[in-house]
């Protein structure tokens, strides 16, 4: 993986250790770029885990540490440009966000193009611009809605038609009804959309390239909600192959961690990276630190999610979705 910083990982001692191997593994491992974050930066709850304290500018912080990270709040709500250009200026050159549509194209509309929704993604796409212009725009995320099921087809590829040039886009499957499509490798292929390869209790993880770029979401396996979930080294080690699997088939990997709650996401991030061997120093040195806050006591988010009833019982509420009105912070 070109973003590779330096060589062995924990894995390797579960590698065989012939120098054959070793240079064999090292040229698969770099043929692609790889780069590897989190579902969004801005989580009051990450304060004391990962971000030192509140008044930490939480972007300049989290791309100090990773070069890319995944937009979910343009689900919910198209971004002022103002805010756009600041994602741009308040990180490092090299970095590339990825932005999910939003949910009135894909769960409201649910891709239909007599709704307007071409129209609707090209103005989408214009607030991006700031993003585009440098260079810092990575893959569009279609995520379907789970009732968006194989017989919609025809309307999903009738979207694929209309999506516009010089942009890269992966969409979700969330309906088991498209397990049943031999040919949908083939319609992705043919418009050049990557198959989201996730991590869930929900579908499988499908590791098949349709695009030139792969995109992998760990969504988490906790019950209610998925993301509420920390992943141990031992389910990790099998997306360590998967990834490599992947590396020669594609220019470059996109993947991101979205168990978010209590800032699981980011020592999953740092432990995957360590994992293939593209940590750096201060990635390490983080990991470390993260572990180290938490056996020192609970973050603040921990302690806000306990409430009420769940408070007695010593248990922590599990909220679905995040506030999202912090999701703006630099």
């Amino acid at each position: 993986m070109s973003n590779s910083k330096r060589s062995g990982n924990k894995n390797k001692s579960r590698q065989p250790k012939t120098q054959e191997g070793e240079h064999a593994r090292e040229k698969d491992a770099r043929t692609s770029e790889v780069r590897i974050g989190t579902s969004g930066w801005s989580y009051k709850e990450w304060e004391k885990i990962f971000y030192p304290d509140s008044k930490t500018p939480k972007l300049k912080y989290y791309s100090s540490l990773f070069n890319t990270s995944e937009i979910d709040s343009t689900f919910y709500a198209n971004p002022a440009r103002g805010l756009v250009y600041g994602w741009a200026k308040n990180t490092p050159e090299d970095f590339k966000f990825s932005v999910k549509l939003p949910k009135t194209i894909t769960h409201e509309k649910k891709l239909d193009l007599s709704e307007g929704t071409e129209l609707e993604l090209v103005k989408f796409l214009d607030l991006l611009r700031p993003l585009k212009d440098v260079d810092k725009l990575g893959p569009l995320l279609i995520q379907l809605p789970p009732s968006f099921g194989l017989g919609s087809r025809e309307k999903l590829e009738e979207f694929f038609e209309a999506l516009p040039k010089g942009y890269s886009f992966a969409v979700e499957f969330r309906n088991k009804t498209w397990l049943k499509d031999p040919e949908l490798h083939s319609l992705l292929q043919k418009y050049g959309v990557a198959n989201t390869i996730v991590d869930e209790p929900l579908m499988p993880a499908d590791t098949t390239a349709t695009s030139d770029f792969a995109f992998v979401r760990w969504h988490g396996r906790g019950r209610r909600p998925w993301y509420n979930y920390l992943y141990t080294s031992e389910e990790l080690d099998p997306w360590v192959d998967r990834i490599r699997e992947i590396s020669p088939q594609v220019k470059s990997i996109y993947g991101y961690f979205n168990n978010h709650f209590h800032g699981n996401a980011v020592e999953n991030s740092l432990e995957f990276l360590e994992k293939l061997g593209a940590a750096s120093a201060a990635q390490e040195k983080e990991l470390l630190g993260i572990r180290e806050r938490r056996t020192q006591g609970t973050s603040v988010g921990e302690e806000e999610a306990v409430t009420g009833a769940n408070k007695k019982r010593g248990k922590r509420a599990t909220t679905l979705e995040p506030s999202q009105t912090t999701l703006g912070e630099f």
